[in-house]
């Protein structure tokens, strides 16, 4: 891969980062860098995430980056991939900070994602050089790029001892805003980011909690994406467009059973999103 390298000194390295209190001294990147980066958000939490967290994720992200936020998270399994994720079906920008050297991908089955997040017109970076092999105190350390590159942080999902609640906790000693979403109190995923609210995080149910907290001017989050309630209704609203599709062709696509898809179909027509036109074609309405 070809490597920008982004020294602490040159006009191109994040001004954000430099506030902090250990900035990386060099960034290497893949991609666009961190060059035209608006209104950025970290968004961080539990690899093995339940449903509501990938949903609840996925839904912030899908959002904040359909209203023209940067959306950073660190490309781990769970809700760092539902992050990244969410931004790229928004058609937003997403970047990813590594634990290692960028001559390999971690975990290896992101692989596929990290090329989506540089095509869309992100960047991948990490602190260190090629060959550097992933190993705790590492991550531990890539944590504070994650928060540094952002205005505020949201844990939508951590369970009481966290890797994600150090990222806040270097958040807090930024001077970053965090934010955390609620669970449910049963939940051992949903402990630590109760715990945040219950000392002084705010609390995030939805993304405009988020734009006001950090203050942000952004644009309107189409009406019909803030009807998904979930990432399905939101692959089927997006498939729906810019043109009309049958039952078959939206299974086909989403590779998907067909009686999922018309339940999908359903709520969303009750919804008033979509609704039928004739010839077993669903549109938008």
């Amino acid at each position: 891969m070809n490597y920008n390298i982004l020294e602490y000194k040159y006009p191109d390295y994040s001004k954000l980062l430099t506030e902090i209190p250990d900035p990386p001294k060099i960034l290497y990147g893949v991609g666009r860098g961190l060059t035209d980066v608006t209104n950025p958000v970290a968004i961080v939490g539990a690899r093995k995430a339940t449903k509501y967290g990938r949903d609840i994720t996925y839904q912030l992200a899908y959002d904040l980056a359909k209203a023209g936020c940067t959306i950073i998270s660190g490309l781990a399994l769970g809700i760092d991939s539902m992050a990244h994720k969410g931004a790229i079906d928004a058609g937003g920008k997403t970047i990813a900070v590594l634990a290692n050297g960028l001559d390999r991908i971690y975990p290896a089955c992101h692989t596929q994602l990290a090329k989506e997040i540089i095509n869309q017109g992100g960047a991948i970076v990490s602190e260190n050089p090629k060959g550097t092999q992933t190993l705790k105190h590492h991550f531990l350390a890539r944590n504070r790029i994650i928060s540094g590159l952002a205005v505020g942080i949201i844990v939508t999902e951590a369970a009481q001892k966290s890797g994600s609640l150090t990222t806040a906790r270097f958040a807090l000693e930024q001077n970053r805003a965090v934010m955390s979403v609620p669970g449910n109190i049963t939940s051992p995923l949903s402990a630590g980011t109760n715990n945040l609210i219950r000392i002084g995080a705010t609390l995030v149910s939805n993304s405009e909690d988020v734009t006001q907290t950090l203050g942000f001017s952004v644009a309107n989050i189409s009406k019909e994406r803030a009807m998904a309630d979930n990432p399905e209704e939101a692959m089927v609203i997006k498939l729906l467009i810019d043109q009309a599709r049958d039952v078959d062709e939206l299974s086909q696509l989403l590779e998907s059973d067909i009686t999922l898809v018309n339940n999908i179909l359903t709520m969303l027509e009750i919804k008033g999103v979509v609704s039928c036109i004739g010839g077993g074609k669903w549109a938008l309405r």
